[in-house]
C-alpha cells in the first residue's frame, strides 16, 4: 500500500502562502508530516502560522508529525545571536519579529519544536534524517546538490531546508553490498520555501514523497502575493516585501 508524506519548510510568517499549500493538498491523506523549520520571521504573520500549526497538530496532523524542527530563525528569537545574520536589515527584521511574538508562539517554539535543528526517524524500513541546514551546520549551512556539507551514507532519505531552493536528487555512496553492486542510494529532498521562495518562482512551494516508489513531487501553488505585501509596515526594509513578487 502506498504511503504519502508531506514535506514543508521555511514558511517564514506567510500565512497566505501556507493556507494556499494546505488548500492545494487538502483532499489528500498523509501518513506523516515533516516540518523543517523557519516558520517565522521575514513575513508579517508568524503568530498566525504557529497557531495554525498548533491546531493542525491537535487535529488532522495528530500523531503524524515525524519532525518539527527549529530553523535558524526560531533559534534567533530564543538565543538572540543576531551577529550570525549577514545584514543590518536582517537583524532589524529579526528584532521586529521577536517583539511581536505572543507568549503562545514562544511556548510553541520552546515546547513543540525540536531545538536541535535535526532529527533521525524511520519511514517504514527506511532510515531518514531531517535537518534544517546540513550535517556541517544544522542551522546556517544548507545541503546543495554540488556541496552536501556532510557524509549521509547511513541514511536512505535526507530532508533539508534553509536554502529556499527545491531539489530532489540521489547520491550513490560506495558500500560493501554485492547485491547492490557495492552502492548505497541516498535520496536528498528539499521542498523549497512555502513563504519566501528564492528560485525565481514566487509560488508557495512544498514536496510530497510517495513510498515505496520513492516518487517525489516538488509542487508550487499560487497565492495572493499582493495582499501579503500590503501587510508590511514602512519601518520594514522594502526588500522583504518586494522579493515576494519574483521569488528571489
Amino acid at each position: 500500500m502506498e504511503k504519502k508524506y508531506l514535506i514543508l519548510s521555511d514558511i517564514h510568517g506567510n500565512i497566505s502562502a501556507f493556507d494556499a499549500v494546505r488548500k492545494d493538498c487538502g483532499d489528500e491523506i498523509f501518513d506523516g508530516v515533516i516540518l523543517l523549520g523557519d516558520c517565522i520571521d521575514y513575513g508579517m504573520r508568524p503568530n498566525e502560522v504557529l497557531e495554525e500549526l498548533r491546531q493542525l497538530e491537535s487535529s488532522s496532523w495528530n500523531g503524524k508529525m515525524l519532525a518539527n524542527l527549529w530553523g535558524n530563525h526560531e533559534r534567533l528569537v530564543i538565543d538572540k545571536d543576531l551577529e550570525r545574520l549577514s545584514s543590518d536589515r536582517g537583524r532589524a527584521m529579526a528584532v521586529y519579529t521577536e517583539r511581536r511574538l505572543t507568549k503562545a508562539s514562544f511556548d510553541y517554539i520552546r515546547n513543540k519544536m525540536n531545538p536541535d535543528g535535526y532529527q533521525e526517524f524511520r519511514l517504514g524500513s527506511f532510515h531518514a534524517l531531517a535537518v534544517h541546514g546540513s550535517y556541517e551546520d544544522h542551522y546556517w549551512k544548507a545541503v546543495m546538490p554540488d556541496d552536501l556539507k556532510g557524509d549521509y551514507c547511513g541514511y536512505d532519505f535526507v530532508f533539508s531546508g534553509h536554502s529556499h531552493y527545491p531539489h530532489c536528487f540521489t547520491k550513490f555512496y560506495d558500500a560493501e553490498n554485492k547485491k547492490l553492486r557495492n552502492k548505497k542510494a541516498v535520496v536528498f529532498i528539499n521542498p523549497g520555501s512555502v513563504g519566501q521562495p528564492r528560485n525565481q518562482n514566487p509560488c508557495a512551494q512544498y514536496a510530497v514523497l510517495h513510498l515505496p516508489s520513492k516518487r517525489t513531487e516538488l509542487r508550487a501553488v499560487e497565492y495572493d502575493v499582493k495582499y501579503e505585501q500590503s501587510l508590511f509596515p514602512d519601518e520594514i526594509d522594502e526588500f522583504y516585501k518586494t522579493r515576494l513578487e519574483t521569488g528571489i
